[in-house]
């Protein structure tokens, strides 16, 4: 029998842990716990899950203009998964640190003006829920057990640690609203991955047959050695070799005795004292009084 969309979406969302919290709860979390397992772990009703999805599909459908929504993620195992929902469903990313005074500075160049906020952590995400709540408006939230829900219009209880976990509930969301705006059938497969909304290390970019780029020096010289002075290869001292073999083997040999050194230098035959000492020069003038006479 075949499963409902339902169904498995809730397989789904099991598969990848959005049912598991934290060993604390808020008190505005109790309604989503189903139970606490015995490690104290609380475990969250995916089926509230689900329907918390619903309706956010159906509030971000109601907008028009999908660039007045932002879709916002401090933390980097949502980065992905913000901008490939912002691709698919038309939105406004915000990945990365978020600038304050964003929604409420308006000198700013990132300054915005959405109408509607979604948030991937209240507690990471505090300083654009707290300019969300200066401005009036909506915000939308991936809470967790232990989320704090102030200004949080609407919570969505789930996994927003893992980020196995974000990346299934943001391509559900996204799913969910293309096909309310009947860009996709309800009873179609979406022929987007859900892979392409996890987080990859960054060792996981690199092709499999990526290879570092070669050294100047070459294949076989390793990164940062230094090249052989003078353009000598690197040779191992061989005792057997005879002598003057090895470093000195290319070494010019001596001038001739015929050339430059077989002519005598001036003064040698007769001796370097032989030229007699100059004499002493006289002073020009005996006194300050005579050098200031002559002008």
């Amino acid at each position: 029998m075949a499963l409902s969309q339902k169904e498995s979406d809730i397989q789904l969302m099991l598969a990848a842990s959005c049912h598991l919290g934290t060993k604390n709860c808020d008190y505005q979390m109790e309604r989503y716990v189903y139970r606490r397992r015995l490690d104290g772990i609380y475990v969250i009703n995916l089926g509230k899950t689900w329907e918390k999805l619903q309706l956010a599909a159906r509030i971000i459908v109601a907008i028009e203009n999908p660039q007045d929504i932002v879709v916002q993620s401090a933390r980097p195992y949502g980065q992905r998964a913000v901008l490939k929902f912002a691709q698919y469903t038309g939105a406004k990313a915000l990945a990365g640190r978020h600038t304050p005074g964003t929604f409420t500075n308006q000198i700013q160049k990132v300054f915005e003006e959405p109408r509607l906020l979604l948030l991937t952590d209240p507690r990471t995400d505090h300083q654009p829920i707290k300019e969300s709540a200066y401005v009036n408006i909506p915000t939308i939230a991936f809470c967790d057990t232990d989320s704090p829900l102030p200004y949080v219009d609407i919570a969505i209880p789930a996994n927003n640690k893992a980020k196995h976990s974000i990346g299934v509930l943001y391509w559900i969301l996204a799913r969910m609203v293309l096909q309310m705006r009947s860009t996709l059938l309800p009873g179609q497969p979406w022929d987007v991955m859900v892979d392409l909304f996890f987080y990859r290390e960054p060792e996981e970019t690199k092709e499999p047959g990526e290879e570092d780029a070669a050294d100047y020096g070459g294949d076989n010289q390793a990164y940062g050695a230094l090249p052989a002075p003078g353009g000598v290869p690197d040779q191992s001292w061989d005792e057997s070799a005879p002598a003057g073999a090895g470093f000195g083997q290319d070494a010019p040999a001596p001038p001739a005795a015929d050339d430059w050194g077989s002519a005598p230098a001036a003064g040698a035959a007769d001796g370097w004292d032989a030229a007699p000492a100059p004499a002493p020069q006289q002073a020009q003038f005996a006194s300050a009084d005579q050098f200031g006479a002559q002008y």
